[in-house]
């Protein structure tokens, strides 16, 4: 996993978000983009519903029509009647008038104070689009928040987890025990991270991620520990308490105190020291 903000792990977020907006309201018509990189103006790479190629492609600049106003604000912005509003600038009156839209939404996604992407709806006719209807974009935009926070931080942690060079030996420089000590707060980390998210398929996009650090070993066919048996040894490793890994993973502290007594259990030991070496010897952790 990469960070690539025009990637296409981004793109998909943004379709799948344009399919559940129609879902959830009922528009015939929904439509986004990017934000591309360096510039202050939205590409719309994704269409669901539309009947022709007139919005494909299209750059939206900031402050420019109905998106660019969202860009421009950094909130959502709708009109009832695109062609004849006073509320914004008209230069994309033609491929939106080509694709017949009327009543249009646009919500800006925004990720640590800047605008990452837009997300539109429309309607064929000049109706008001109901509190309902707009509550219904702004969560959809708010799930590619999210979506692209965690594909973010997932990346980050990967990438500091990975070690440099040596360049005296040309060989990676993974052995040190403060490289070590970094991967196993990377893998903690993005174990704790990988429940807070849910959609299945990011989730498990994640945890692929977080088990390339544990990828020089696999793990001991006679040992089978439980996901949340790894992320509580996965906090221990790292140095938390109890009472910090339930914080880190969501649970109580009593929680983490069972998960703790299974797995260590399963491995065969006394302790928690006893039980991360253990894992680790197992392969489950790095």
């Amino acid at each position: 996993m990469t960070a690539d903000p025009m990637g296409a792990g981004d793109a998909v977020e943004i379709r799948g978000a344009l399919a559940r907006l129609r879902r959830a309201t009922g528009l015939p018509v929904a439509f986004g983009g990017l934000v591309e990189p360096g510039r202050r103006q939205v590409r719309i790479s994704e269409l669901s519903g539309t009947a022709t190629p007139a919005l494909s492609a299209l750059a939206v600049t900031s402050g420019n029509g109905l998106g660019g106003k969202a860009v421009a604000l950094a909130r959502p912005c709708a009109v009832t009647d695109y062609s004849v509003s006073r509320q914004i600038s008209h230069e994309y009156d033609v491929p939106v008038a080509a694709e017949g839209l009327r009543a249009v939404v646009a919500v800006p996604v925004v990720v640590r104070r800047r605008v990452r992407a837009v997300l539109y709806g429309a309607l064929r006719a000049a109706h008001p689009l109901g509190d309902r209807t707009l509550g219904a974009a702004v969560q959809a935009a708010r799930d590619v928040e999210q979506a692209l926070v965690v594909r973010e931080e997932a990346a980050a942690l990967v990438a500091a987890a990975r070690p440099e060079p040596n360049p005296a030996s040309g060989a990676p420089g993974g052995g040190s025990g403060a490289a070590r000590e970094q991967v196993r707060e990377a893998h903690a980390a993005l174990r704790a991270l990988a429940p807070r998210i849910a959609d299945p398929a990011l989730r498990a996009e994640l945890l692929r991620a977080c088990a390339l650090l544990t990828a020089d070993t696999a793990p001991a066919a006679a040992v089978r520990l439980a996901p949340r048996e790894v992320d509580v040894l996965a906090c221990v490793a790292a140095g938390a308490t109890n009472g910090v890994a339930a914080e880190r993973l969501g649970v109580t502290a009593e929680t983490v105190k069972a998960y703790l007594r299974s797995a260590t259990r399963k491995l065969g030991v006394r302790t928690r020291g006893q039980a991360v070496v253990a894992a680790r010897r197992a392969g489950w952790l790095p």
